[in-house]
C-alpha cells in the first residue's frame, strides 16, 4: 500500500508544481518529463476536467488538504474561463491565458477546434461527480447537475447515442447530408462511439446516485437505452465485444460498422456497464450478465497479455499487430480497466 500512496504523491506533486500555470493557472495540456510545456501552451477543459478527478481521489485517500484546495481552485479556473453562462457547458479549447479558441474561416473542416464536444462533457461529468463527494460545494453541485443533464436531454439522440462534437450552441456537427466519401474524411467528427456510449450510461448513473436524485427514472432509462443501442448495432455476436464505429448513412439501412476493431477501454467500459444492467435489469430481454461473460471472455483471450502484464491496446482477433505495440503511451493507461475490474469485482462480491 505504500508503494501506491508513494507513487500517488509524486503524481500530486507533479501536477502542482509542474503542470499547473503558475501566471494564469489551469493546468497545462502536455509537458516533458523535465516539465517544459510542449506545443503553444493551450489548455483544454478535457485535461483540466482529468487533474480534478486525480486531485480529488487523492485528497480522498490521503487526506492532503492541498490537493483539495487545487482541485477547488482548478475547478474556478474552468468555471472563470472554460463554463459558457449563456448556452451551458465547457469550451474544450483554450488558450493559455484561458480564453477559449473560436473557429474561423481557416480552421479546416476535419478539426474539432472550436466545437463542444462529448467526451470532454462526459469526462467533466466524471471529475466533478469524484469532486463532490469530497467537497460538496453548491456551485459544483450545480455545475455537476447541469453537465448531467445537457450529455443526458440534448447531446445523447433520440437512438441512444452520443453526438461527438457539437457547435456551441449545441447544434450537432454532422455530415450526413454529404457523400460517403466526405462522411468518412470526418469520421473523427463524426460517427457512433460504441465504447463512449456505454461508458456515459454508467457516468450518468452515478452522477445522478451522488446527487442524491431520488427516483431518476429518466437518467435510468436513458442510460439503459444507450447500452441497448450499442449491443443492439455494435456488439460483434459471434466473438463478442463492442466494435469502435459505427455510421448511420441515409442511402442505408440500420447502422454500418465503419470501424470493426475493438479498441481496450470500450471493452473495459463495457464490462462495468453490462455488469451494473445485470444488477438492474436481471431478467431482461438483452441478457446483460450473459452478454457480461462473453464480453469478460473475449478480454482474456484477446486483450490481455498474460505473459507480461497489462492489456494490449486492441483486440488481437482485429489487430495481431497489438500484440508488439505500445502498452502505454499519452492515450493509454490503466484508468479504464482498472476501475471496471474494481468495479465488477465488488459487484460480484456484493450479497444478492
Amino acid at each position: 500500500m505504500d508503494y501506491y500512496k508513494s507513487g500517488a504523491r509524486h503524481g500530486f506533486e507533479f501536477l502542482k508544481n509542474i503542470m499547473w500555470d503558475k501566471k494564469y493557472g489551469g493546468f497545462y495540456w502536455l509537458v516533458d518529463r523535465q516539465g517544459n510545456v510542449k506545443g503553444d501552451s493551450s489548455k483544454t477543459a478535457y485535461g483540466n476536467a482529468f487533474a480534478i478527478y486525480g486531485l480529488a481521489a487523492y485528497f480522498e485517500a490521503s487526506h492532503d488538504s492541498s490537493a483539495l484546495s487545487l482541485a477547488g481552485e482548478a475547478f474556478m479556473w474552468l468555471e472563470k474561463n472554460s463554463h459558457d453562462p449563456k448556452a451551458k457547458g465547457y469550451f474544450q479549447h483554450l488558450k493559455r491565458n484561458g480564453m477559449p479558441t473560436q473557429r474561423n474561416p481557416e480552421t479546416p473542416s476535419t478539426a474539432d477546434t472550436g466545437y463542444k464536444d462529448q467526451n470532454s462533457s462526459i469526462h467533466l461529468l466524471e471529475a466533478f461527480t469524484e469532486l463532490y463527494q469530497v467537497w460538496p460545494d453548491p456551485l459544483l453541485r450545480e455545475r455537476l447537475q447541469e453537465i448531467l443533464l445537457l450529455i443526458r436531454d440534448t447531446i445523447t439522440t433520440r437512438k441512444g447515442y452520443l453526438v461527438l462534437f457539437l457547435t456551441p450552441d449545441w447544434k450537432p456537427v454532422s455530415f450526413a447530408d454529404s457523400s460517403e466519401e466526405v462522411i468518412l474524411k470526418h469520421r473523427n467528427l463524426d460517427h457512433v462511439s460504441f465504447g463512449h456510449d456505454v461508458e456515459t450510461a454508467y457516468l450518468m448513473l452515478e452522477a445522478s446516485h451522488v446527487l442524491g436524485l431520488k427516483n431518476d427514472t429518466t437518467t435510468l432509462r436513458i442510460a439503459k437505452k444507450m447500452v441497448d443501442h450499442a449491443l443492439r448495432n455494435g456488439w460483434d455476436d459471434k466473438t463478442g465485444g463492442f466494435y469502435d464505429e459505427g455510421y448511420y448513412f441515409k442511402n442505408k439501412e440500420g447502422i454500418t460498422i465503419i470501424r470493426d476493431t475493438k479498441n481496450w477501454w470500450a471493452q473495459a467500459e463495457g464490462l462495468n456497464a453490462l455488469l451494473l444492467m445485470a444488477d438492474l435489469y436481471p431478467d431482461d430481454e438483452m441478457h446483460y450478465f450473459s452478454k457480461f461473460e462473453t464480453l469478460w471472455k473475449y478480454a482474456d483471450t484477446y486483450l490481455i497479455d498474460h505473459e507480461n502484464g497489462d492489456w494490449f491496446a486492441g483486440g488481437l482477433d482485429k489487430q495481431p499487430e497489438m500484440k508488439t505495440a505500445l502498452k502505454g503511451h499519452i492515450w493509454k493507461a490503466f484508468y479504464h480497466q482498472y476501475r471496471s475490474l474494481a468495479n465488477c469485482i465488488d459487484r460480484l462480491k456484493a450479497p444478492n
